[in-house]
């Protein structure tokens, strides 16, 4: 449902921009608060499964984002939109991190990497059938129906969630780090708040640069808090271990380059080379084929070639395929641009399958919840700043070549940028051992035991 709603609404973005008066650039605002959301709700998803239980709280993350969806079928503006997609966002803040906790704290650590691969299984399914749907209903329909179509998976969910969800939790939770929560929230929401109202007409330039200067400091002030305090909301010590390391800070940056794709290729496709939103879908959704078609893979490469290889290597082929996104121009044959993006969604789904699973490698069951907090708030930060940086970037290579309006030679120099962050990520994942990750997808270790 999450992943569905998170790529259906990337080829409504220029009807949704006409209906709200607004540029299809303004519309990444609307994208932003859901990851604003996702950064403030995330650090708590933990300690609120640890506390009231797995299943409760993944029974609320259904109905709040259930509620978000028809607020945003209902939305008449820019601003109910944004608000409408932040309250979805809480519902996504408590869904991925508190499923995630439950497959790691009940599956042999061997077995991380066929589980990483399975569980991203449905989350595949969302690329593939989000932007063809989202184009045919913006194309034929109205661009509010996308979000009424969530509302009868979650019935489904809630009726599986109730049948097979484990009711985990600790029988002594830690205390919630009040001061922490509130340093997080607040920065993480002026930081990509602030990058991602540049060029809008919300606010001045000034304000968006003073909004991201205030977060970025707050979040600095956490960095220190953290680091002398006993149990603090995100447990910064565990970036100490180098294949958890190698996972979450080398993991942004390849999600940075990730992150903007779903924001600026249906745009590439629709505003700068004029497809149809039903077009640009099915182009888009050609990705999920090919990360498809990696899964059943991912396991054996990994074996034979090891973890820091996959790492490195992927990460120059992934940015190669991102620069190639933006040579698209309007003689380019429709099929040659959707067997690009095929062969594009191969490796980037090797990637998330292999910093998703390393960082479990030399971690216990008990620094789980924990663990997988801090992970999953540093990605979907990370995921948000493509998004918001790959706007500021086109804007202002658009700028610079002195026309109105967005042109499809704009995206050419913007993808190019985007790609130099997939090979930042080189800087952390070629400081692993060759050894790194072996258990996880060929090792034998004693299973994981269930937290009480």
């Amino acid at each position: 449902m999450e992943n569905i709603d998170a790529t259906v609404i990337t080829t409504s973005l220029p009807a949704l921009a006409r209906d709200f008066g607004q540029t299809a650039i303004a519309l990444k605002v609307g994208l932003t608060a859901y990851i604003v959301s996702l950064g403030i709700f995330i650090p708590v998803s933990g300690w609120l499964a640890d506390r009231f239980g797995s299943r409760r709280i993944f029974t609320l993350a259904i109905v709040v984002f259930s509620a978000g969806s028809l607020m945003c079928a209902a939305s008449t503006s820019l601003a109910l939109f944004i608000a409408a997609r932040f309250v979805q966002g809480v519902g996504g803040a408590l869904m991925v991190p508190v499923g995630r906790i439950v497959i790691f704290r009940t599956i042999p650590k061997s077995e991380f990497v066929r589980a990483v691969s399975y569980l991203t299984i449905p989350s595949l399914l969302g690329p593939v059938i989000g932007p063809p749907l989202g184009g045919f209903i913006t194309t034929f329909f109205h661009w509010r129906w996308i979000f009424v179509i969530n509302l009868p998976i979650a019935c489904m969910g809630l009726f599986l969630v109730k049948r097979y969800m484990p009711d985990l939790r600790e029988a002594e939770p830690r205390r919630l780090d009040i001061f922490g929560l509130a340093l997080t929230a607040i920065g993480a929401s002026l930081l990509m708040l602030g990058t991602s109202l540049f060029e809008t007409p919300f606010i001045s330039t000034a304000w968006a640069w003073i909004m991201t200067l205030m977060g970025a400091l707050i979040l600095a002030t956490y960095v220190l808090y953290a680091l002398h305090t006993p149990w603090p909301l995100l447990e910064l010590r565990f970036l100490k271990i180098p294949t958890y390391r190698a996972s979450v800070l080398g993991g942004s940056f390849f999600r940075i380059a990730l992150g903007c794709i779903p924001f600026l290729l249906p745009l590439a496709l629709q505003v700068g080379i004029g497809l149809n939103p039903f077009e640009s879908g099915l182009v888009t959704c050609c990705s999920a084929f090919g990360s498809l078609v990696m899964k059943s893979l991912a396991r054996r490469v990994l074996r034979r070639f090891g973890f820091r290889n996959v790492l490195v290597s992927n990460a120059v082929i992934v940015a190669v395929m991102i620069t190639a996104y933006g040579m698209f121009t309007p003689s380019t044959p429709i099929w040659i641009m959707a067997l690009i993006v095929l062969v594009g969604g191969v490796f980037p789904s090797l990637q998330f399958t292999s910093i998703n699973s390393i960082a479990y490698a030399d971690l216990d069951s008990t620094e789980v919840a924990r663990a997988t907090s801090l992970a999953s708030t540093v990605q979907q930060i990370s995921l948000g700043m493509g998004i918001t940086i790959a706007g500021v970037v086109l804007q202002a290579v658009a700028g610079m070549a002195g026309h109105a309006g967005i042109r499809y030679t704009d995206f050419q120099p913007t993808f190019a940028f985007m790609a130099l962050f997939s090979l930042g990520s080189i800087a952390f994942s070629f400081r692993l051992t060759r050894e790194a990750g072996a258990a996880l997808s060929a090792g034998s270790q004693k299973p994981v035991q269930s937290t009480p």
